[in-house]
């Protein structure tokens, strides 16, 4: 264990078990009546069922990224939340074949913060179940220099396939989707921390 109570990469790697580090899920939407909330909530459940992540859930409805100005503690706060984070999930609707602006606009606020992490991506929509949203979103995250993961998990026709309680009517296939992210973040969370670490990442 490190000096805080974080297991070291060495100590986790002798025990089988995956470094602890940091997940941000990022819920994108702040449109009223959002589904937002069931989906990143749902995917926010199946993270924290895993014992070496520490998840941080940021919505951009409570963040108000349009209100954040440089340099006030609410600013500092949100750059705070991105800057300890190891790798992040976007969760994010299409809207007319694109992402939501105050995603965008939250993602623009900050550039090395976002540097040399993994980005995973959890969309849902109509019949394209959000995936034309993702498309656009690797982009973005491209010239920001973080490494986006390929395998993704979608929901078409969202609204339909999540009971009142927020759970998915036929959990094993969403479920099946989150574990490959999962478990192909933490693989690039921990590879990509191990290396920021070993030397300073040159934008």
């Amino acid at each position: 264990m490190s000096a805080s109570g974080t297991q070291t990469p060495a100590a986790a790697a002798s025990t089988g078990a995956p470094a602890r580090h940091t997940l941000a899920v990022l819920v994108g939407s702040t449109r009223e009546g959002r589904f937002a909330p069931v989906v990143g909530g749902w995917f926010a459940r199946q993270a924290a069922a895993r014992a070496h992540l520490d998840v941080d859930v940021i919505d951009l409805d409570t963040v108000r990224p349009y209100e954040l100005r440089y340099g006030t503690p609410e600013f500092e706060e949100f750059a705070g939340r991105i800057a300890a984070a190891d790798a992040f999930v976007v969760v994010t609707p299409e809207y007319n074949h694109s992402f939501p602006a105050p995603l965008k606009h939250a993602i623009d606020l900050l550039n090395p913060q976002w540097h040399a992490k993994p980005v995973g991506f959890v969309s849902y929509g109509g019949i394209s179940g959000g995936l034309r949203a993702v498309e656009q979103l690797r982009l973005v995250f491209a010239e920001l220099h973080a490494m986006t993961v390929r395998e993704t998990v979608s929901f078409p026709l969202a609204w339909t396939l999540f009971d009142k309680n927020g759970e998915p009517h036929d959990p094993a296939p969403a479920t099946k989707a989150a574990d490959t992210l999962l478990d192909q973040l933490t693989w690039w969370a921990l590879t990509l921390r191990e290396g920021r670490a070993a030397r300073p990442y040159g934008a």
